[in-house]
């Protein structure tokens, strides 16, 4: 933990710097894959574990409530992290590695959309879970951090943030996915044109 090591004003600094090692156009390409469902009517599923875990609550919270227009469809997303009783029993009846993948077995269609939180890249539930919908239409988009692990390599995009620190990379997400949300917003009402969050992604 860098806040252990460093004083504020250091650490600070150390965050700045991770920020500037963001690649905007990672951004604008999670927006866009948001987006997509929302034009066609499909789920975005999101998964993590632990602060990454939260991150997807938190995530699926802000995309749920804070891209819906006042009248009109509003986009279908949900967290994976949240059905308690369910996660426990596949934990326990089977393997702490499956209660993310059963779950989209039950649940995922091709053309939805998979975001994946792990900070390390290589968090074996959400590997288990990025393998099968890679094998069954589903997009799937990770979210790392460190030097993105399998993860990186799996998945068919990334949003990655290069830091080494844990906490710093579950925090830059969040900051990440704050820009994200309220970009989809203004796709779904109409005060952003896909073209030109094509063109900043490209």
């Amino acid at each position: 933990m860098l806040g252990a090591k460093l004083d504020c004003a250091a650490f600070l600094k150390d965050v700045k710097r991770e920020i500037d090692c963001l690649d905007p156009r990672e951004f604008d390409a999670l927006s866009h894959a948001i987006y997509k469902r929302y034009q066609t009517g499909r789920f975005v599923y999101i998964i993590g574990n632990g602060g990454s875990g939260a991150n997807a609550s938190h995530l699926c919270e802000d995309l749920g409530k804070g891209t819906a227009p006042e009248v009109g469809k509003r986009l279908k997303v949900l967290s994976l992290t949240d059905n308690t009783s369910y996660i426990l029993a596949w934990a326990n009846d089977t393997s702490y590695d499956r209660i993310f993948v059963e779950q989209l077995k039950n649940l995922g269609e091709p053309g939805d959309l998979l975001i994946a939180i792990s900070g390390s890249g290589n968090s074996k539930n959400i590997l288990e879970a990025v393998k099968w919908a890679n094998l069954n239409g589903i997009e799937t988009f990770g979210v790392t951090g460190f030097d993105g692990g399998q993860l990186r390599k799996l998945a068919h995009q990334s949003f990655h943030c290069p830091s080494n620190d844990m906490g710093v990379v579950e925090s830059l997400h969040v900051v990440g996915f704050h820009y994200v949300v309220g970009c989809v917003y203004a796709l779904v009402n109409g005060t952003r044109k896909v073209e030109q969050l094509l063109r900043a992604a490209a």
